[in-house]
């Protein structure tokens, strides 16, 4: 039994990093599955965040060591984007880097990816707003100067919208300029709606100056909480090329899950599929695939069969981030197998002792019925049916001399049992005797309806204290039982002497 396409939307814990073993470049491999090879990060949210400062670090750490020295590679340092002091806006508009159009580089492991950053103006905020507001900027989209806060609005979606094949919605705790936490809240959310709204998978990254103090690690709790989405807490400044592998595995468990297997036992899937086991994974299966929808919602599969009395919660064997599938192994709970086989069998099977003894005899059972199957299906067709004895069967005599006229011989005589099954139609008649031609004609209309309805509603039928199979019952054991022994062993001499003496011809009379 396979399932496919189950998706879920559960929360996890963030800030999740590949398997210690996993080679570094099987992430970026995997992403790069998901984006066909374009990795192109639109950085987004509030203004005053640190964006700018995340581009550079990202590009400082990631992308510009692995490319060779060029004027090109001077260019890209040069257009790398500048942080601002205070409450200033540097970008007043998308700005690509590189400029000159995404970079291929080499992330080992023959992994090859274009990389693209893309920088937005972000959403404006009351601290930043004041010195804003009346600002006109010219854009690309307009053939007059705009608000700077339209412009801003405008650019940073089209930066979701358009140019990204994965998000990262930039905020702070406050602790990266003079501005408070509060002041961001508003864009903040602002930019996490939105970027939902463009089904793009992304994560939110929340710079501090300060990634290990108590307080910023409540808040990305609550940050994860509130979204549900993945969160990395540190510092744009500071960030680490392993932080960078981190996000990247994060924004990758954002992908849609695109597929689940399950592998289940093989004597699971022998099982007729009307069978109620079957049906009750199919059950489950059904009960929370419409709640799953992205790969890190994994986990929420083994809550769900953690309440089945039958099965044990899955194993996961593999997950497969870059085709979107998660493996699994699902295993019953001890006994069932018992149970199951049990019902099937229609026998009591309590232990795997007691399983293995009615083996035996169902085995020695089954070469029984083997050499009598034709025979068996004969007596159905014609009413006739002959078991040919096997060799262990036959006996053989010892050797004797004989004389045929002046002739002298040897006599080797060989005996073996035959079978002969013979069907013989026993007839057996219920007359109930009731009293007065109307109580019969009553009774038979009533015996009729039901005939016609079900005609095995009729052996359930009482007949003064009896059910009709059981009066039936009675009749024909009472007539099988009417061959009295002597008769069962005449008729066997009979056929002996036809088989062994005659011509296959028999008078018959019966008294």
């Amino acid at each position: 039994m396979t399932q496919s396409a189950v998706y879920q939307a559960a929360h996890v814990p963030q800030n999740q990093s590949a398997a210690p073993d996993a080679k570094p470049y099987s992430i970026y491999e995997d992403i790069l599955n998901r984006t066909n090879g374009d990795l192109y990060i639109g950085v987004v949210g509030p203004v005053r965040t640190g964006k700018s400062t995340f581009i550079t670090t990202f590009m400082e750490k990631l992308v510009l060591p692995l490319l060779p020295p060029s004027p090109r590679l001077d260019r890209m340092q040069d257009e790398l984007p500048q942080s601002a002091s205070g409450r200033s806006i540097m970008t007043t508009q998308p700005k690509f880097i590189p400029g000159e159009g995404a970079c291929d580089i080499d992330l080992g492991g023959h992994v090859h990816a274009r990389v693209r950053m893309v920088d937005s103006v972000g959403y404006l905020i009351p601290g930043a707003l004041e010195k804003e507001e009346s600002r006109m900027v010219s854009t690309p989209w307009e053939d007059a100067p705009i608000p700077f806060e339209k412009a801003a609005r405008i650019g940073t979606r089209k930066v979701m919208e358009d140019h990204a094949t994965i998000g990262v919605v930039v905020t702070t705790d406050g602790t990266i300029s003079d501005l408070p936490r509060s002041d961001y809240i508003s864009a903040e959310e602002e930019a996490v709606r939105d970027m939902k709204a463009s089904g793009k998978p992304f994560l939110l990254v929340l710079n501090s100056a300060s990634p290990q103090s108590d307080a910023a690690l409540a808040l990305r709790r609550a940050l994860s909480e509130k979204y549900d989405v993945p969160v990395s807490l540190l510092s744009a400044k500071n960030m680490t090329l392993e932080d960078i592998r981190e996000m990247l595995h994060s924004v990758l468990m954002e992908f849609p899950l695109r597929e689940m297997h399950f592998d289940l036992p093989a004597w699971v899937e022998a099982l007729p599929g009307d069978h109620w086991l079957p049906a009750h994974i199919l059950t489950l299966l059904r009960e929370f695939a419409p709640t799953l929808s992205r790969l890190r919602d994994k986990e929420r599969v083994f809550s769900a069969f953690s309440a089945s009395p039958y099965l044990n919660p899955p194993a996961e064997n593999a997950t497969l981030p870059g085709c979107g599938k998660v493996e699994y192994t699902l295993s019953v709970q001890d006994g069932l197998f018992n149970q199951v086989l049990s019902e099937q069998c229609g026998a009591d099977i309590s232990s795997d002792a007691q399983l293995l003894s009615l083996m035996r005899e169902l085995i020695r059972a089954k070469k029984e019925y083997d050499r009598m199957a034709g025979a068996l299906k004969a007596v159905a067709q014609t009413g006739y049916g002959l078991v040919v004895p096997s060799m262990e069967d036959v006996s053989l005599n010892e050797p004797e001399l004989m004389k045929q006229g002046s002739r002298y011989g040897v006599r080797l005589r060989a005996s073996a049992p035959t079978l002969h099954l013979i069907r013989s139609d026993v007839e057996t008649e219920i007359t109930p005797v009731l009293g007065t031609q109307e109580q019969s004609e009553e009774f038979i209309r009533f015996l009729s309806e039901e005939y016609r309805q079900d005609p095995k509603l009729l052996w359930d039928t009482n007949f003064f204290g009896k059910s009709l199979q059981t009066l039936v019952q009675e009749g024909l054991s009472g007539k099988i039982g009417r061959m009295p022994m002597d008769t069962q062993e005449k008729v066997q001499q009979a056929l002996s002497r036809m088989l062994n003496e005659g011509d296959g011809g028999m008078i018959c009379i019966l008294l």
